[in-house]
């Protein structure tokens, strides 16, 4: 059956393995994009932002890749092109969402809800938590919280959220 005028179709989403180097400038670039928001507050040239930005990028990804060796680094593809990073680590009792982050593009278009809910139906399918740390002001706590994931500690700059595994009576 065709899809009416007014129907929803679901975004074909997908997710692949990160190819390094080639992704090294898309993810780059997403990375720029979560901190916009921030640098449009700073009186900073755009060439001085871009260092910044592949700066911290560069120091975000050594962290990721020194706490999290074993992690899956994805890219979450749409429609077949490039729109965002899923890094998730497993491990013996919990599953942890080590980042999730999409092109501004893409937001809001329910991708982050289809992929936080596939992880979650993971994590029940193996009776593990799913975790998260996250900036306290982002806004993609609702998300999270409809997700059925919990406050568990406050980390300073970031909340550290748990979902508990919803095992089917």
């Amino acid at each position: 059956m065709a899809a009416g005028r007014n129907s929803v179709v679901p975004p074909r989403v997908t997710r692949r393995p990160v190819r390094w180097p080639e992704d090294a400038p898309f993810l780059e670039r997403l990375y720029a994009s979560t901190r916009a928001d921030e640098l449009a507050r700073v009186d900073w040239s755009d060439a001085q932002k871009a260092d910044f930005c592949r700066a911290q990028f560069g120091a975000q990804h050594a962290h990721y890749q020194a706490h999290y060796p074993n992690a899956a680094f994805e890219i979450i593809e749409r429609n077949g092109g490039p729109a965002g990073r899923l890094y998730v680590d497993r491990w013996e009792k919990e599953i942890r969402l080590v980042d999730l982050a999409l092109l501004p593009e893409f937001r809001g278009l329910g991708i982050g809800t289809l992929l936080l809910g596939e992880l979650a139906a993971e994590a029940d399918s193996v009776a593990k938590d799913l975790t998260v740390h996250v900036e306290r002001f982002n806004p993609a706590l609702r998300i999270y919280e409809r997700t059925g994931f919990q406050f568990a500690e406050d980390k300073g700059v970031y909340l550290f959220l748990r979902r508990p595994p919803v095992v089917a009576v």
